[in-house]
């Protein structure tokens, strides 16, 4: 078999995390490829390499002098070399860094010195062959990436590479230009690692044991979700679920790569698995549950507005013409209600209002900004009866006001508005329901 691996920066964050990381890999032969992220946060008040490495490169950029912090940002990498007694040097890769923020490569280039100076160090300590990911990760000149180039050229890379160690976040232009990905971007790096080597499974390590069920933030000793499927996953991460990048979903998915979320300081654990379709039944009637605050409902109102051609994408359309996407367009006979990001919306609340009055002679428009969105997810919900109707038993009973209700076609998820205010206290009543007591 073969497995991608990829470690977060709370995996190595420290020596005593690289140690963790170093036996996880040499458990399983399997383990051949290596994604690294850049090294995180030590304990609650340390700062991730990465926004070091951003603070040090606004100083260079604005002229101001940059030699302390850089020299703060190489004892984090020497207390990791020193921590393993290893023999390593980056004395040269921190020349060249200081000489390149000099000649202000970009904070791209700086952010990525993260991860690639973290590759080094674990390609040393395995024993493994570092590569660059400037060199067979590739982005145009617009910044976008190239996934047929880099799928070439990184298969080819890859073909004769016994044990390899890729560093997560960064790739490059044809001109050597280094182009970074979003943050949380080795997750997608990890992705394309694996779609390239064709691997049996891509596992990601992070400091939690897979996908919970709720925000623990909300939810005490959420419960972990043992299998999902991409469409859920896709689902509950844009409504919120933040441990895996959902960019990094679509590489893995085409090649029908299952994802496994594990725990680097609980190994034991086996953590979540990500597929493209299952026929294990999930342990819950559904899978997650996830949401945001911060939406307006623009609640418009016209007789007969059912029977006028092309209403809805005239209203639509006005939301376009002003840079603003829509999240959901629950509608009735005379009423259509489009909710959108508030923080999209406010400056160009005016503009939309006077648009929509040109475009369709609504009879009113209502503006409603005290919106939190709950998304509840599972495949488990199209076959049994009653779940959007013990959905609104348990807010019910928790006194919780329901102001908007859309159900995909598809019956994967249920979508409710509530007051923000309510929000927790829905998330709440949905998990016991379902969860805490399982009732049916």
């Amino acid at each position: 078999m073969k497995k991608v691996v990829k470690f977060g920066g709370s995996s190595l964050a420290s020596a005593e995390q690289f140690k963790k990381v170093g036996d996880i890999i040499r458990q399983d032969k399997d383990r051949r490829y290596v994604v690294p992220s850049a090294p995180g946060k030590r304990d609650a008040n340390d700062t991730k390499v990465t926004d070091m490495l951003y603070a040090c490169y606004a100083l260079a950029e604005s002229g101001k002098k940059f030699d302390r912090q850089l020299e703060k940002i190489q004892e984090r990498y020497q207390e990791i070399i020193d921590g393993l007694g290893m023999a390593v040097s980056l004395e040269e890769e921190f020349r060249q860094i200081k000489e390149n923020f000099k000649k202000k490569a970009g904070a791209d280039y700086a952010a990525s010195r993260g991860e690639y100076l973290n590759g080094i160090l674990m390609a040393e300590y395995l024993g493994y062959e570092f590569i660059d990911a400037a060199a067979v990760i590739f982005f145009d000149e617009e910044g976008n990436f190239m996934a047929d180039k880099t799928n070439e050229v990184l298969s080819a890379r890859l073909k004769d590479t016994e044990r390899g160690v890729i560093p997560g976040f960064y790739g490059a232009k044809e001109d050597g230009t280094v182009v970074t990905f979003s943050r949380g971007g080795s997750d997608i790096t990890g992705s394309i690692v694996a779609k390239a080597l064709h691997a049996d499974l891509y596992e990601n390590w992070t400091d939690v044991s897979g996908f919970l069920v709720a925000d623990p933030r909300i939810i005490k000793d959420a419960k972990v979700i043992e299998t999902i499927t991409y469409k859920e996953l896709r689902e509950l991460s844009y409504m919120g679920a933040s441990v895996l990048h959902e960019d990094a979903i679509f590489p893995v998915r085409k090649e029908g790569i299952p994802i496994n979320i594990r725990n680097t300081n609980a190994p034991e654990d086996a953590g979540t698995m990500i597929v493209e379709d299952t026929c294990t039944k999930s342990k819950y009637v559904l899978t997650g549950i996830a949401g945001k605050k911060g939406f307006v409902s623009v609640h418009i109102e016209k007789d007969m507005m059912n029977s006028e051609i092309g209403f809805g994408r005239k209203v639509l359309g006005v939301f376009e013409d002003n840079g603003i996407s829509f999240e959901h367009v629950p509608s009735g006979i005379d009423t259509m209600t489009v909710f959108v990001h508030h923080s999209e919306f406010e400056e160009k609340e005016q503009q939309v209002i006077a648009g929509i009055r040109r475009a369709v002679n609504p009879d009113s428009i209502e503006l409603d900004t005290d919106t939190a969105l709950v998304a509840v997810v599972g495949r488990g919900m199209r076959k049994n009866w009653g779940t959007a109707g013990r959905i609104f038993s348990a807010l019910a009973h928790a006194r919780v006001n329901v102001k908007m209700i859309d159900q995909g076609s598809s019956e994967l998820n249920i979508i409710i508005g509530v007051s923000e205010s309510d929000f927790e206290k829905a998330v709440k009543a949905i998990y016991d329901i379902f969860v805490t007591t399982q009732l049916v």
